[in-house]
């Protein structure tokens, strides 16, 4: 490869990492247009709603063993908005601080007291704000929509009672409403929901939507695509998030968006709504007809928040989710009540999936969906276990990722020496094989037997050399769905990473407020290191045997940003391969080296041993 080859080689990497800073910055994404709500006036109609018949929200691809269901949905309602000052009402547990606003009557925010809302390296800017969940969202959990029959004018009077808050209001159509929030253990909220028809007349109500919560983002470090709803139909967990409300084309060109999902048959058993590594989950005493999504703008940050943060988004984006209940007659003096159970904390697995594993008399909720960890779940949470046991020990989260991926090597130390003995014996046999290529190259089928045959009776195969990392990449997956969601690694400090739940960015480049991570930088060159000590594949053109040898800075472009965690975990493995690989070539000293002549011990195909006179 000429100096010509590689200036281009390394203008086209450098230009992929480039790429998205430069285009966001020289054109910026274009905001989502606010959605036009519908508005309910004061003679309880609603403006722009056909009665006789609701459009039906876009919905997503069906979850398995989820009957599709033809039950309307109204676009959504805009929420009365009353002119009389807010009222708020906290309580505080061990974990958080519940807000309670009158207008709603339901939860505002929760403030969890154990996390901050921003990691940062520099001590000096540290703040002391708790990780807020459902702020700045619009609506609180708990509001009912569904125009004045079950709103009014939507100002609750809040009450303090043992344990939790009353939020209650009555109608003017006599519609009596009584909520009821009660602290529990682990993150968890017992609430309850009462309509009573104080009337002596039957009253007819709409269908409701119950609001779930919002996904809001953290902070400006939130991934967006780790935001977003999710909903358990008692077998399957189905997730919607930025990418279906985009609904861009093979992932990656632009498509007509999406702004609404409905999914639902009688079995909705929890939904939720989460960023990266916190969650709101609510689980109603008995499943669920429905459920709809939106994505909806947030406030825009002010001007001087602009100013004093360039990577804050002009318009930030959430995911509202709601309960919808279909419309029902109360008769006189009759009550209907609903319970629910409310998680609202981090995402942990050794609580979502041992301290919740049930509630109440339900045991087979499967909270630990939430983790999202994926078709190697299985993988992700042993790796889990395995970190927090060696914290456990005393060993810090990075020394915790390091020490697994030592095991993980010692562990497959064997198929990894095999595969090195094997690309090396594969290497030597090149010059006959390259023979054997050229001998019958006019015949594929027969070159391909004559091939197939000489490797067999020198006893090599082709794939000796992919089998040990084709068993990798379920770990590399594993390892990849855990480090992205796992709240252990949040604020993890090793080395110079101060997080390595994100990328260990040092600095940045002026101008394009380009990161400079210098992990996978060092995940870069080990790869390129290791390339060059791997045998060159046989029968492969010189050509594309160096381009194979750069192509693992491909790795470094994808991975650029991601977790300093994953990037601590693939530099060590390499570093390990490197090492096994130079051990291997020191306790055998008569193997062959790439290129060279074969000995006359390998076998030609066909050949056979002479008898003895």
């Amino acid at each position: 490869m000429d100096r010509k080859s590689y200036i281009v080689l390394l203008a086209s990497f450098a230009l992929l990492m480039l790429w998205y800073p430069m285009v966001n910055k020289w054109f910026p994404p274009t905001p989502i247009e606010m959605q036009t709500n519908l508005v309910s006036n004061a003679s309880g109609e609603v403006s722009g709603l056909q009665t006789d018949k609701f459009p039906e929200l876009e919905t997503a691809a069906a979850v398995p063993d989820v009957p599709e269901t033809t039950d309307p949905i109204a676009p959504p309602l805009q929420p009365v908005r009353s002119a009389e000052p807010e009222q708020t009402l906290k309580i505080e547990s061990e974990d958080a601080i519940y807000t309670f606003t009158s207008h709603g009557g339901g939860l505002k925010s929760i403030e969890l007291k154990k996390y901050l809302a921003h990691i940062t390296c520099d001590k000096d800017s540290a703040t002391d704000d708790f990780a807020k969940l459902n702020s700045p969202a619009p609506l609180p959990a708990l509001a009912v929509l569904g125009g004045p029959q079950v709103e009014g004018d939507g100002v609750f009077v809040l009450t303090a009672i043992e344990g939790g808050v009353r939020a209650e209001k009555t109608l003017d159509n006599k519609l009596r409403i009584v909520k009821e929030v009660r602290l529990s253990t682990n993150y968890l909220l017992k609430a309850s929901i009462r309509f009573e028809n104080t009337s002596t007349e039957p009253l007819d109500l709409p269908f409701q939507e119950w609001t779930v919560g919002t996904a809001t983002p953290l902070n400006k470090n939130d991934q967006s695509m780790l935001m977003g709803m999710q909903w358990y139909n008692g077998t399957k967990a189905e997730t919607v998030n930025e990418s279906w409300f985009a609904n861009r084309t093979l992932g990656c060109f632009p498509g007509q968006p999406r702004t609404q999902y409905a999914a639902g048959a009688s079995n909705v058993v929890w939904t939720s709504v989460q960023n990266q590594f916190f969650t709101m989950i609510v689980i109603p005493d008995e499943p669920a007809p429905r459920l709809a999504a939106r994505k909806i703008n947030l406030p825009r940050p002010t001007q001087e928040e602009l100013l004093a943060d360039s990577e804050i988004s002009d318009q930030p984006f959430g995911f509202q989710t709601s309960l919808v209940y279909p419309g029902m007659r109360l008769v006189a003096g009759q009550q209907v009540d609903r319970e629910f159970d409310i998680y609202a904390g981090p995402k942990e697995y050794k609580i979502l999936a041992n301290r919740l594993s049930s509630i109440g008399d339900r045991d087979d909720l499967r909270l630990d969906l939430v983790m999202q960890f994926g078709f190697f779940g299985w993988f992700a949470k042993g790796l889990l276990l395995a970190m927090n046991g060696f914290y456990s020990l005393g060993l810090s989260y990075g020394l915790a990722i390091v020490a697994i991926t030592v095991i993980i090597k010692m562990l497959f130390w064997p198929l990894t020496k095999a595969s090195t003995r094997s690309m090396k014996r594969m290497a030597a046999l090149q010059p006959q094989m390259k023979a054997l290529q050229e001998k019958y190259k006019d015949d594929p089928k027969k070159m391909n037997a004559k091939l197939m045959e000489f490797m067999r009776e020198n006893r090599v195969s082709p794939l000796g050399g992919c089998l040990p990392m084709l068993l990798q990449i379920p770990v590399f997956i594993g390892f990849y769905t855990m480090l992205r969601s796992a709240i252990e690694l949040r604020g993890a400090e090793f080395l110079w990473a101060c997080d390595l739940s994100r990328g260990d960015t040092i600095a940045t480049i002026p101008g394009i407020n380009f990161p400079i991570n210098p992990m996978p930088l060092l995940m870069g060159a080990t790869m390129l290191w290791q390339a060059r000590l791997t045998p060159a594949s046989p029968g492969m053109d010189p050509a594309q045997q160096k381009i194979m040898k750069y192509m693992p800075l491909m790795f470094m472009v994808f991975l650029y940003n991601f977790s300093a965690g994953l990037t601590l975990y693939w530099t060590v493995q390499n570093l390990l391969t490197i090492a096994q690989m130079k051990l291997t070539r020191t306790t055998e000293p008569n193997a062959q080296a790439p290129g060279t002549p074969a000995t006359p011990a390998l076998k030609a195909p066909g050949s056979k041993k002479r008898k003895r006179n």
